[in-house]
């Protein structure tokens, strides 16, 4: 039997609303539905398409073995997370080898920084995988901000707070525009490379964009911040006619 595809769906920064129109399709049309989350947590990708399925879904809840338990230099890091993907890899092929298509769903886009990028690379030598592009979470913060990210010539750096310090003062820097993402544990860290490098009076902090609890804060006077669904911007400042 030839292999069912297996669809890597992007769900945009956090609303269904602004899912596309062929996201949304799918989604409700999905038989077999897989998605990331941490154990004893219903995901975040899961609650963004709460009411849309079909009622004889079958759900596939890939549970991550680690998140922030283990620091990323720490070699068990990608041992487990390697193996997790592994494991996760072979349950969609089953599926797909029997005949049966998957949605597999992705908060933002499939292809920026997201999980789904460890799967598609295992699974496409042996199915069909195809990918519906999404509003990436930077996308829904800049928004949200209310600002421009980017004028005229202005160069756009998309960094994660998770570099070495100095490597975050130095990128935030040289840049026009910042985007700073995957946040958690590294708030401080981050606060103190914006310091450094001069910019913390131009920073925002956007939490959970496009989401019922959104709220934007300049950096200098967020308090009580929830990092894991926080991200910083810097606007540019360029060229305008």
């Amino acid at each position: 039997m030839t292999s069912a595809t297996i669809h890597g769906v992007g769900l945009g920064p956090g609303a269904a609303d602004l899912m596309s129109v062929r996201a949304d399709r799918l989604v409700r049309g999905a038989r077999h539905l897989a998605f990331f989350r941490k154990a004893g947590k219903p995901g975040q990708a899961r609650r963004i398409v709460e009411g849309m399925l079909r009622a004889d879904v079958v759900e596939l809840a890939m549970e991550y073995p680690v998140t922030t338990e283990i620091a990323l230099a720490d070699p068990r890091y990608n041992v487990q997370l390697a193996g997790f993907y592994a494991e996760s890899t072979e349950r969609l092929l089953a599926l797909s080898r029997s005949g049966d298509e998957v949605v597999v769903l992705c908060e933002g886009d499939p292809f920026f920084y997201g999980s789904f990028m460890h799967l598609y690379a295992r699974l496409t030598p042996h199915v069909p995988v195809e990918v519906v592009p999404g509003i990436t979470g930077m996308s829904g913060a800049w928004t949200a901000s209310g600002t421009p990210i980017t004028w005229g010539d202005d160069v756009l750096t998309v960094a994660m707070a998770t570099l070495p310090e100095e490597e975050l003062v130095r990128r935030i820097r040289d840049t026009d525009a910042l985007v700073v993402m995957k946040i958690g544990r590294n708030l401080a860290k981050l606060r103190r490379a914006v310091a450094a490098a001069g910019r913390e009076h131009q920073a925002w902090l956007v939490e959970h964009a496009a989401m019922a609890e959104q709220r934007v804060t300049p950096l200098a006077q967020a308090d009580g911040v929830t990092p894991y669904f926080s991200i910083l911007l810097i606007h540019g400042q360029g060229r305008r006619p």
